[in-house]
């Protein structure tokens, strides 16, 4: 069974302009002062169609930290 690694957002070199805006939405939203049930709304729309078109619902999030290298790295 081969996992493959996971897309995240600041992975991308040169993302495209759509890609870029959402996640300018999702992140300033919190700040703008609207309803919660709105903010919440459009961050769960933002996940599922990040989930949807690049196959990882925390696209748009921090990529998680590893603390060491794969067991690919460690093989000679």
């Amino acid at each position: 069974m081969v996992s493959e690694r996971a897309k995240y957002f600041s992975d991308m070199q040169d993302p495209p302009e759509f890609l870029k805006s959402l996640d300018r939405v999702r992140r300033l939203s919190t700040r703008e002062g609207w309803c919660r049930a709105h903010i919440e709304a459009i961050q769960v729309a933002i996940d599922q169609y990040a989930e949807a078109a690049m196959g990882n619902r925390e696209f748009f999030l921090n990529k998680p930290y590893s603390i060491g290298g794969t067991r690919k790295n460690d093989i000679p």
